[in-house]
């Protein structure tokens, strides 16, 4: 069974989209977090924080729901034969889409916003002036705020000390693989080897993007200071981008090339048959398609395409389903009722809409329900 940690804005949105539709197609017992779609983050992960099995399973296989990770607290989950694997973005790229995403939530961004507005200033230039002056590391909220990659990987983000080596070298024994963002199609065809999946089953679009307007352009003072305030996740990164080409060097550079072509000719070919426009607003989008949508950042999704077969509809709406409908979906198939509510959770997001376009989950032949009425 596979275990993905899964990173904060990093691209694991489209990664978890890929084991959700693996677990749905196998009948998997997902572990899912007993309340709502988070593992009580930006609390460290323990077991408590899981929801019971589900009747009839022996063990579970997945567990792919935003967490800080805790190994010694997962492997008390997880089965001994679990493939763990996780996957990391440039540090650059991560900060500016996490401050982005999360201004409004994590408090020394929204200080830096608040003076943003002040000095005219984009909010990010003036939180990378003088960080430290908006960053309480006592505030645990303030997690992302700083080496945000190393907090959910639970090493120490706020600065080195003597067992960082150790923490390190204890991730790199726990997972079976680091997948790196900035090649994407090759660390799915690396994990496809893990896992035994063929291209078809790793087709895929990209989840949770945002529009351009939400993406800052970065000039190179910005792209330093960014570097030097995230230091330590620049040393996690280039730790384990080295480590991901040496799996590609075994795995063999030119086969890796070849697979890394085939699986783009099947996302492509999957693309043409379900996506009839990319990169929709949205307000453009039914309720079911529509990603969660933060203060800070426009997130867009997809429109399918008319007249599909019922066949091809299941399969389209599933790969273009948002993290949160689709969490939903799958817990009520698991345990046929809805996901717990906890108010208390950082970054809490809204409750689904269940009316009339969104999802209809209906007991004794629960399934998707689109804007045409036809279950899915």
């Amino acid at each position: 069974p596979p275990h993905r940690e899964q990173e904060e804005k990093t691209g694991s949105s489209t990664v978890q989209n890929l084991l959700f539709r693996l677990g749905e197609k196998e009948k998997a017992a997902f572990a899912f977090p007993y309340y709502t779609y988070q593992f009580a983050y930006p609390e460290r992960f323990r077991s408590q924080f899981v929801d019971e099995l589900p009747e009839g399973a022996a063990q579970f296989d997945i567990l792919c729901s935003h967490m800080r990770l805790d190994l010694a607290q997962l492997r008390q989950v997880m089965p001994q034969n679990t493939v763990f694997f996780t996957l990391l973005r440039d540090p650059v790229r991560t900060f500016e889409s996490v401050f982005s995403y999360f201004t409004a939530t994590v408090p020394a961004f929204a200080q830096a916003k608040a003076a943003a507005a002040v000095a005219r200033k984009s909010a990010l230039s003036v939180f990378l002036e003088s960080p430290e002056s908006f960053w309480d590391p006592g505030e645990i909220r303030n997690g992302l705020a700083k080496n945000p990659m190393c907090f959910d990987l639970g090493l120490n983000s706020q600065g080195w000390n003597a067992s960082w080596p150790e923490d390190l070298a204890q991730l790199e024994d726990a997972f079976q693989l680091v997948m790196i963002a900035e090649h994407f199609d090759e660390s799915l065809v690396l994990l496809g080897a893990l896992l035994g999946l063929d291209h078809e089953d790793l087709a895929y679009v990209r989840l949770n993007a945002r529009s351009a307007g939400s993406v800052a352009t970065l000039d190179e003072g910005t792209v330093g200071r960014l570097r030097s305030w995230n230091a330590l996740d620049v040393l996690l990164y280039d730790f384990f981008l080295q480590l991901f080409w040496e799996k590609a060097e075994l795995y063999g550079l030119d086969r890796l090339e070849r697979d890394a072509a085939l699986l783009r000719e099947a996302a492509e070919r999957l693309r043409q048959t379900c996506v009839a426009r990319r990169g929709v607003p949205p307000g453009d989008l039914e309720d079911l398609l529509r990603p969660w949508q933060t203060d800070t950042a426009t997130v867009v999704g997809y429109e399918l395409r008319a007249n599909l077969s019922q066949q091809q509809q299941g399969r389209c709406v599933r790969l273009t389903l948002p993290e949160l409908q689709y969490h939903a979906h799958l817990y009520f198939l698991q345990y046929g009722r809805d996901m717990r509510s906890a108010p208390t959770l950082f970054t809490r997001p809204p409750p689904v809409d269940k009316g009339e376009h969104g999802i209809h989950l209906h007991r004794g032949g629960e399934h998707l329900r689109g804007k045409d009425g036809r279950g899915t």
